[in-house]
């Protein structure tokens, strides 16, 4: 037992800690971390959650109380001629976000 906790306590004291040197460059952060979009959907979130991940409020659509579909109008740009905007379809079970479908419409300019 005490050879044990000899060769722990030397190898703790063998592990240097790794700081960085005054004035160095810190070591880049995964893309992911630097996503302007830092709450991404995720499952279970309340409708008060979708929004503030979204940024905008949600428009209601249809269903019961607890077993909604709600409606965000994304707008991504376009021209300065037609705005382009994608409809994101968020829907409520027991009043979590159960699952989204993003309905990029049709486009009427090339019927």
């Amino acid at each position: 037992m005490k050879l044990m906790m000899l060769a722990a306590g030397t190898m703790l004291l063998s592990i240097s800690a790794q700081a960085e040197p005054f004035g160095a460059v810190p070591q880049r952060q995964p893309f992911v971390t630097t996503l302007s979009n830092n709450i991404p959907l995720a499952f279970g979130m309340d409708a008060e959650q979708t929004a503030r991940a979204l940024g905008q409020q949600l428009q209601y659509v249809r269903g019961r109380p607890g077993h909604e579909i709600y409606l965000a109008l994304r707008n991504i740009g376009g021209s300065g001629l037609i705005p382009y905007r994608h409809r994101l379809f968020l829907q409520f079970r027991h009043g979590r976000l159960a699952g989204w479908k993003e309905d990029y419409g049709e486009n009427w300019m090339w019927e």
